[in-house]
């Protein structure tokens, strides 16, 4: 057991280095060009054996040093990936081949990820149009927009990104898995945004009060519901919904609890689930009767029709 949770751990880190890899705006050596008195920067790689030179822009000191920490971050990313695939190995693991429709829906996934990360961005309360959210998400910043929604836009992006790695695709969709989404999500807000919170909380537009869960409780309560003898979608739906009524990080419960039930659906070729910014209103009015006892079915039926996306 202790083998299966090492395994887990390393995969969950190695994809978190891959998605942080994958969000270098330049990859690559950084290299100086001169032309009629003018230098402008490019960056080198080697892709297929064969040696690559990419234009970026004109020179100047800034955009340098970006391009040297950029390239200096790279290495050590894929110094710490390499180390994890030799400690896998060592511990017997062998990587399996993704379904042929489980690797249509990442396909799927991140064909639409700009627009998912928009509707959750809204749900949010982050004020951002859609070409706001798609530069940040293309570039890291835009100007009139508030530091702290780039960094909740941004980090929604490491999170999408981390869950569409193919050896998280195949990991367990458990209370390890939310932990680390729940923490990716409140990066830069907390110090350790996937620990189980231990203070109380209130819920703004409800009379709700979330108990202070036990982390024995949510492990075996998310379990229950992975194991279920239900569809598919109706599991996702189950591990959103109990995720977000548990309240069961300090903050960044929703965006951790959608994202994570996604993690499930894409791993079972199910397709996404995402609540459109045109029904975000009603998605909270619901959310809050669930939150103060209406059934879950009241619910489930709307983001059944209205949420859930198959392809």
């Amino acid at each position: 057991m202790n083998s299966l949770i090492k395994i887990q751990e390393l995969l969950e880190d190695k994809a978190d280095c891959q998605a942080r890899l994958n969000l270098l705006p330049y990859d690559g050596s950084p290299e100086i060009k001169e032309k009629n008195g003018s230098r402008y920067l490019y960056v080198r790689k080697r892709i297929a054996g064969k040696l690559t030179s990419t234009y970026v822009d004109a020179y100047s000191d800034e955009l340098y040093q970006l391009l040297l920490k950029n390239s200096r971050d790279a290495r050590t990313l894929r110094k710490r990936i390499r180390q994890i695939e030799k400690e896998l190995s060592l511990l017997g693991y062998n990587d399996s081949e993704l379904s042929n429709r489980v690797i249509q829906n990442i396909d799927f996934a991140r064909a639409n990820m700009k627009a998912n990360i928009y509707d959750q961005a809204v749900l949010e309360g982050v004020g951002t149009t859609f070409p706001q959210t798609e530069e940040i998400l293309d570039n890291g910043i835009v100007n009139g927009v508030k530091a702290s929604d780039v960094q909740k836009i941004l980090n929604l992006k490491h999170a999408w990104e981390f869950i569409l790695d193919k050896d998280v695709i195949q990991s367990d969709s458990n209370f390890y898995m939310i932990s680390h989404i729940a923490k990716l999500v409140n990066e830069g807000f907390y110090l350790d945004g996937g620990r189980v919170r231990g203070v109380p909380v209130t819920i703004g537009g409800s009379n709700y009060v979330p108990p202070i869960p036990l982390e024995s409780d949510v492990k075996e309560s998310i379990a229950n519901i992975v194991h279920a003898e239900k569809d598919v979608i109706d599991i996702a739906i189950d591990l959103c919904m109990y995720c977000m009524k548990a309240q069961i990080f300090i903050d960044g419960n929703k965006r951790a609890s959608v994202i994570f039930a996604n993690q499930y659906l894409i791993a079972h070729g199910q397709g996404l689930l995402v609540i459109p910014e045109k029904e975000v209103m009603k998605f909270k009015e619901l959310l809050v009767k669930y939150y103060e006892g209406k059934n879950i079915s009241v619910i489930n039926t709307f983001l059944k029709e209205k949420c859930w996306r198959t392809f």
